[in-house]
């Protein structure tokens, strides 16, 4: 067990992810993924955002890869929700507010209280990029909201609610099979934490995840979240039983 690489980990996962399945919202939800996708690469702040964001670097598996895929789906999320009573312009005005704060979401992800000092910096980065102050404070708000089991803060309107709830799903969504694929290994390697010291807390780990399942806060979020999150459960279930098939004592010690 103490032989076995991360990155051989991280293969073993996604060869089991591949099995389960993508997840239904790429589907089902492909042409609002992809004009979201064009919205965020058409948009100069949005990649002076994403500037920042890689130049600080992978932040326990939380770096540019991790923000961009927030960054998209937030819009698709916003597109979807939006409706069709909404100017063209306003509706572009929501995508790029959820572009931004899903750029910018875990640009402080290594420190305590991440979300607040994430969206304290949000504040200083978009204000020198001369974004709106009334803007911000809807992006500040959004990153705020967008850590697990914290309560929420209030929000003073359905536009700003829109972007912080967009924000948050599209977040929890990388709970699903991209922490298996990715991020937990990103996480362990940057700490430096062997398998066979990880494996005894990964049930636990599953558990957490599986609180995540009925939190979503957007109509499609309800709908397509508990997918993402059973897959990643699959994928996570199969994962441990191959770890531990032949590391008994992990499994002994899998609650302790």
């Amino acid at each position: 067990m103490d032989g076995l690489s991360y990155e051989k980990a991280k293969c073993l996962s996604r060869r089991i992810a591949a099995g389960v399945g993508t997840p239904l919202f790429y589907a089902e939800r492909n042409a609002e993924i992809v004009l979201s996708g064009r919205m965020y690469l058409d948009d100069a702040s949005a990649r002076a955002c994403a500037g920042i964001v890689a130049e600080r670097g992978d932040r326990l598996g939380h770096g540019l890869d991790h923000s961009t895929k927030v960054a998209v789906e937030s819009g698709a999320l916003v597109l979807i929700e939006s409706g069709q009573d909404i100017s063209r312009a306003e509706l572009q005005r929501r995508v790029r507010l959820a572009h931004l704060a899903g750029i910018l979401h875990d640009i402080r992800r290594d420190e305590e209280n991440h979300a607040r000092c994430g969206a304290e910096e949000a504040v200083i980065v978009l204000t020198s990029l001369r974004i709106p102050a009334e803007d911000v404070q809807v992006v500040s708000r959004a990153i705020v909201n967008h850590e697990a089991f914290q309560p929420e803060q209030p929000v003073d309107d359905r536009e700003a609610q829109l972007i912080s709830d967009a924000l948050y799903d599209a977040d929890k969504f990388r709970w699903g099979p991209d922490n298996f694929t990715d991020t937990i290994w990103a996480m362990l390697a940057c700490r430096g934490v062997p398998l066979s010291k990880a494996l005894p807390r990964f049930l636990g780990g599953l558990d957490g995840i599986r609180r995540i399942r009925d939190t979503f806060r957007t109509g499609a979020g309800r709908q397509y979240g508990p997918d993402f999150i059973d897959r990643g459960l699959a994928i996570g279930a199969r994962l441990y039983a191959e770890l531990t098939s032949d590391a008994p004592s992990a499994g002994k010690n899998a609650h302790a």
